[in-house]
């Protein structure tokens, strides 16, 4: 797992990285409400690269109708950082820095530190925000990041998307978050901010399950 060095943009809460500890939907961070799905979407390495792929090129965003813009990789030097496994033990580091990787419309790869705006509406509620990659995992049986808010955003928190290859040859899709909400209509209905959750992870799977890959 590799980080990003924080020079720029700093992510406006506490508890980065915590969409990776294990006990994340028992003790979330202070004032979060935290959310977890997992979804079967296929089988085999041939549907494990393309998923991986799909989410390493923004497909999950894009595909749930947000607006991707000013995508930025990190400024300055990057470092290899610790990977956990599904129990959140530490690993040793899975993969040296690779070269910077563009889509079809030259938009920079997921990476360590990149920072994105993002924009659009999810069922009448904000998806507007400045976001940060807080990690991003490319392994052999695992490719996945985390985005953290920096900053106008209607919840302060962070989510990870995780395309995982298991050794009985399932290709799994799972998505965690927390949310604070930071908005005041927020705060006061902190319903939405869970309505708002619901519908953006079906968004998710949507763009990155095969199931629902239009012809």
């Amino acid at each position: 797992m590799r980080r990003g060095t924080f020079r720029d943009e700093t992510v406006d809460y506490a508890a980065v990285g915590a969409t990776q500890a294990a006990d994340l939907m028992h003790y979330p961070p202070e004032r979060s409400l935290p959310a977890e799905e997992s979804w079967r979407i296929g089988s085999g390495q041939a549907r494990f690269e393309s998923a991986g792929d799909a989410l390493l090129s923004w497909g999950a965003q894009r595909g749930a109708g947000l607006e991707l813009s000013d995508v930025r990789p990190a400024a300055g030097p990057m470092y290899s950082g610790v990977s956990f496994d599904a129990e959140g033990h530490p690993l040793a580091p899975s993969k040296l820095e690779a070269d910077q990787r563009f889509d079809s419309d030259g938009t920079p790869y997921v990476g360590p530190g990149t920072t994105v705006r993002v924009d659009g509406r999810i069922r009448g509620m904000s998806a507007d925000a400045e976001l940060r990659v807080i990690f991003s995992i490319e392994e052999p049986r695992r490719v996945g990041f985390a985005l953290g808010t920096v900053g106008d955003s209607v919840v302060s928190g962070e989510e990870s998307f995780m395309v995982q290859w298991y050794d009985n040859d399932e290709v799994w899709f799972t998505v965690r978050a927390f949310d604070a909400p930071s908005a005041l209509l927020y705060r006061v209905f902190p319903r939405l901010v869970r309505r708002r959750r619901r519908e953006l992870f079906t968004r998710y799977l949507r763009a990155i399950s095969p199931l629902y890959t239009t012809p």
